[in-house]
């Protein structure tokens, strides 16, 4: 017997218990623990009725990750499963926390089900780009019709209890927080009313009612726009299918075949290694893990615009009171208007009650003075781009903050050193770089000064993960990370442009990677007053930054969405880029000033110089020191740009490209073009040299 899987009885029930902290993953030792339990159950005379229930937090919470990679050894799960849904005893599974992937494989081969209300179940296979391999595909849609189990393999997203319930994945739901008691009674009642073995696998009334519907036709047509270039989703629909065309048995195969297909898939590798890669930025080089944390119980943000607001927001969702700073008491109003209005459509979605709406809305106050800061633990600053405007904006804070608060940049690309250089205390002194829109975006680019104290950077590590965003700690210059890498795209994306390419050509190359948008079209989101402040201060800063045709449309009011002109056009209430004439005659205009004659320029060149100047680049931040790891360039682009995750992030799609094969593209291209940003990195050159990847340092 098992360790982690025990075997004894109460009165007429035999109790299976799972004891594997934290989540009860599917280990080899459980899976061969709950197959030596049921035997024993099987054979135990007094049992009437088997209970499989777990200790801790939570039910079997999916596979066990530290096996991921490594050859699976027996029993497999789908064998598991098998045998306790062949048992000719009744078992009830007694879910409570999360029953997640091969958890709830696991209990929808028990005969009955009862939860506890504040349990969820899911199958959230797809977010690795597999799909449900143990059965999932065929006995879910046996309970809830097809419909819906589209709807939760495919997205991987969670049900409650009580939804489940309705749906028929449980039967029965019941409060409080003894899940084993809970389960005993459950199992009792089945005992004493002599039900009988009731295996999903034998339900067939949901399987008849959608017999051929065109719901699986529909939903690809679906996922050709929200799954647009994943693999798994579609392999999914597949293997929900086959449970509606093919025997049990078969369907079972069709499903083994086809999650064989995910597991060879390049997307796989991908998405898993973005799922650990998220967990390994949590770990910050240099600084240990006992480093101590201060306390943040109130937040100042100055600016009430659209980062400033929010920003505020996570805060308050977080339960976190936080005090909004303005210069006019106008530019204040209106902020806490478009905040409200933010939580009255995310009410009106359902997401969130009316009740949440205004006790969100009680934490978030404003002012008209830096006095009011006096008892803040952190202040955020986000006001315009203009270096100027900070260092006097964090000279006052320096005056107005107690001792000990932390004060903190939203910059994006300003030298955090130098604002921290206009305090006294420089150690206190923090970027915290959040994504637009800061209430949605979940990436955070924590930016440590050359004097941030080891307690300012763990405690902006906690409060990320505090707020639910996904912290990502780097270094100090231009651009940091993210926009370091994104400016010498988007440099490229123009250059292309001027010299014969369309934007919308730009951003169809962008967007059939995977990207959500295009260079330009994010251009558009983002406003294209901020990439023209931007270049306007660093020409202020005596930089050599050419004029472009960007430029033009910025000082011709056409600023992206908020103006429904930019690079395109754009109707009311509509997102939808419509390219347009009138910037086609811009660009035009433009070359022939410059005396550049237009070329064709095919999508592979579009690619190879979008991407692989971007790659060149990671290399020189990560031979810098300013990301200490590839990974945290890949979570900064993921979470931050739309990188698709199924491709792992711009590092490592490299080293699946093939470094070798981008060194000698970049060489090309820095002796037919030229510009430092192709200058081979030296990084690049070595990991090519040794036969390394990046994934390798």
């Amino acid at each position: 017997m098992s360790e982690v899987v025990t075997y004894n009885r109460e009165g007429s029930i035999g109790v299976i218990t799972v004891n594997y902290p934290p989540v009860n993953a599917l280990s080899h030792a459980v899976r061969s623990g709950l197959v030596a339990a049921l035997e024993q159950g099987q054979k135990d005379a007094d049992a009437k009725v088997l209970l499989l229930v777990c200790e801790g937090r939570t039910f079997i919470a999916g596979a066990d990750i530290s096996e991921f990679g490594k050859p699976m050894q027996d029993p497999g799960l789908p064998s598991v499963v098998d045998q306790y849904e062949n048992c000719d005893k009744p078992i009830v599974a007694a879910i409570h926390g999360t029953a997640l992937g091969g958890g709830l494989e696991t209990a929808l081969g028990c005969h009955y089900r009862v939860a506890l209300s504040s349990a969820k179940v899911g199958l959230p296979e797809v977010k690795l780009g597999l799909l449900p391999g143990a059965g999932g595909t065929q006995r879910l849609p046996r309970l809830t019709g097809a419909q819906k189990a589209l709807e939760m393999i495919t997205s991987g997203e969670f049900v409650g209890a009580k939804d489940a319930l309705a749906l028929g994945i449980v039967d029965a739901v019941e409060d409080g927080n003894d899940i084993k008691a809970v389960g005993l009674a459950y199992a009792q009642n089945i005992a004493d009313e002599g039900k009988p073995v009731r295996r999903v696998r034998d339900l067939t009334d949901k399987l008849e009612a959608d017999k051929g519907s065109e719901v699986f036709e529909q939903f690809r047509a679906g996922l050709k726009k929200k799954a647009r270039g994943q693999f798994s989703p579609f392999k999914c629909v597949d293997a929900v299918e086959a449970a509606f065309s093919l025997p049990f048995e078969d369907g079972m195969k069709r499903e083994r075949e086809l999650f064989m297909e995910c597991m060879e898939s390049p997307q796989r590798a991908g998405l898993i290694h973005a799922f650990f890669a998220e967990r390994e930025v949590s770990k910050v080089k240099g600084l240990p893990k006992e480093t101590p944390v201060r306390d943040i119980h109130k937040v100042g943000v100055i600016g009430a615009g659209t980062m400033g607001g929010g920003i505020a927001m996570n805060f308050a969702n977080a339960g976190i009171p936080v005090t909004i700073a303005e210069v006019k008491q106008e530019a204040l109003d209106k902020g806490l208007a478009v905040i409200r209005r933010n939580y009255e459509n995310t009410a009106k979605k359902g997401r969130i009650t009316q009740a949440q709406v205004e006790e969100r809305m009680s934490l978030i106050s404003g002012t008209l003075t830096y006095d009011d800061f006096s008892d803040v633990d952190l202040v955020i600053e986000a006001v315009f781009e203009s270096m100027d405007l900070k260092r006097k904006i964090f000279g006052q804070l320096d005056d107005a903050c107690k001792p000990g608060a932390i004060l903190a940049s939203n910059t994006s690309t300003l030298s955090i050193d130098d604002i921290a250089a206009a305090t006294k205390r420089p150690q206190d002194v923090i970027g915290l770089h959040f994504f637009s829109p800061a209430n949605v975006m979940k990436l955070l680019e924590i930016v440590r000064c050359e004097k941030t104290s080891d307690e300012v950077k763990a405690t902006a590590m906690a409060l990320a993960k505090k707020i639910r965003k996904v912290g990502v700690m780097v270094g100090n210059c231009y651009g940091f990370v993210g926009n370091r890498m994104l400016h010498k795209r988007g440099a490229e994306a123009m250059a292309l442009v001027n010299e014969g390419a369309s934007p919308q050509q730009v951003d169809k190359v962008l967007t059939d990677l995977g990207f959500p948008m295009g260079q330009f079209a994010m251009s558009d989101l983002a406003g294209i007053d901020i990439g023209y402040s931007i270049r306007q201060e660093r020409r202020k800063a005596g930089e050599d930054v050419p004029a472009s045709w960007m430029d033009k449309l910025a000082e011709q009011g056409r600023l992206g969405q908020k103006t429904q002109a930019g690079v395109y056009r754009y109707e009311e209430g509509n997102r939808k880029p419509i390219p347009d004439p009138e910037v086609d005659r811009v660009i035009a205009e433009f070359r022939q000033e410059q005396g550049i004659k237009s070329r064709e320029i095919t999508d592979q060149e579009i690619l190879e110089r979008c991407m692989y100047v971007m790659v060149n680049e990671g290399a020189k931040i990560l031979e810098e020191g300013i990301a200490d790891r590839s990974l945290d360039i890949d979570i900064t682009w993921i979470y931050g740009y739309g990188f698709p995750a199924y491709r792992g992030g711009p590092m490592f799609w490299a080293d699946q490209i093939g470094l070798d094969n981008i060194l000698g593209t970049v060489e090309q291209f820095y002796d037919d073009l030229g510009g430092e940003q192709w200058k081979p990195a030296g990084l690049l050159q070595e990991l090519v040299s040794e036969g390394r990847r990046f994934g390798d340092l």
